[in-house]
């Protein structure tokens, strides 16, 4: 018997040997990740300067709507994410975040939005990107997608970040971040939120973009639809309100239907494009109700979506488009009518 358990020993000196060394190999990651805090979410961590080095913006995001070098934000999905801060800020005399996220549902953007609001409370200027996610029919909307969502990093309460920075994709984004801080790697992400995600403009292939473009057809929000177009239900709308009424009277607030290629607009008249121009008039309704509001519609035949060469896909326009639509809603904030898109609200004269 006593031979028995002293054999057995051994083993058990091993696995007390083994168990200490994970459990302080896991305390020096854990330790490493929440000093280099690559997210920009902890209360304590080393004090630097930390670049966005998430691919999921999701979890990049938080910490650039709460920082006070911007006064100005622009929501929406991958359709807004080729706009400029640095083309805007001249234009609007302000310093805009570009906020939109790929493929980001309305639950993801009013998320991210709620963020916003409450670290700039009277923000100079707002825009939101509206595309198919907001113009659903039906009871309800898609919440989230097959991407992670940090919903932790969307609540006013950085302490509940040390419960959640331990797991493979954090440490990851620690490694690439302390890489950055040791200047062996560069930043591959703007500051401000823009990153240039579509392919160099110089290697830009009519040819191949058209293949893309002739394999689209219209592209007809989803949902369930019966009756009349008036009596449709579009629950993104009350979110739309939620929004622009936590916006106090001065801020300038802009909604911007973005432009599709003209392949993915439906025939004038059909069904499909009844669903558009329903919600477009629940968005100007909504406009309607608040100050210094401007709904501005690029979503139609125009120079820019009438050229297949603007395009790099239905919804993705090349960098040089980007530009040119910072330039007209600058243009339509102050008022000015021009092809490349309608004032729908506050209402203009007809050219």
């Amino acid at each position: 018997m006593s031979s028995s358990i002293s054999s057995s020993d051994p083993w058990r000196r091993f696995f007390r040997l083994l168990a200490g060394t994970v459990a302080v190999a896991a305390g020096v990651v854990y330790a490493f990740v929440v000093l280099v805090d690559p997210f920009d979410v902890l209360p304590l961590s080393l004090p630097a300067d930390r670049p966005p080095v998430a691919s999921n913006q999701r979890y990049a995001y938080p910490s650039l709507a709460r920082s006070q070098q911007f006064d100005s934000a622009l929501f929406g999905t991958s359709s807004s994410r080729l706009i400029q801060p640095e083309v805007l800020n001249p234009l609007f005399g302000a310093r805009f975040a570009n906020l939109a996220m790929n493929d980001a549902t309305v639950y993801e953007q009013f998320r991210l939005f709620q963020v916003f609001i409450r670290a700039h409370p009277a923000p100079k200027v707002t825009m939101l990107g509206l595309d198919y996610r907001w113009c659903v029919t039906g009871p309800d909307y898609q919440r989230l997608t097959f991407r992670t969502f940090p919903e932790w990093m969307y609540r006013d309460n950085p302490w509940r970040g040390y419960r959640e920075m331990f797991n493979l994709y954090t440490v990851q984004a620690a490694g690439q971040l302390f890489g950055i801080m040791l200047g062996i790697k560069k930043p591959d992400q703007g500051r401000d939120g823009y990153t240039g995600f579509v392919p160099p403009d110089a290697t830009y292939d009519p040819a191949r973009a058209l293949m893309h473009l002739t394999r689209e057809g219209p592209a007809i929000p989803v949902g369930m639809r019966a009756g009349a177009p008036e009596s449709w239900t579009y629950p993104a709308m009350p979110v739309l309100r939620a929004m622009l009424t936590a916006l106090p009277p001065e801020t300038r607030k802009i909604l911007f239907f973005i432009p599709y290629n003209h392949r993915l607009l439906p025939a004038p008249g059909s069904d499909g494009a009844a669903v558009w121009d329903a919600c477009r008039a629940h968005a100007v309704a909504e406009a309607a109700t608040v100050p210094n509001a401007l709904v501005v519609d690029f979503m139609r035949v125009t120079p820019i979506s009438s050229a297949d060469d603007n395009y790099w896909d239905g919804i993705h326009y090349r960098t040089g488009i980007a530009d040119r639509l910072a330039q007209d809603l600058a243009a339509a904030s102050r008022g000015h009518i021009s092809d490349d898109y309608v004032v729908l609200w506050p209402e203009v004269p007809s050219r």
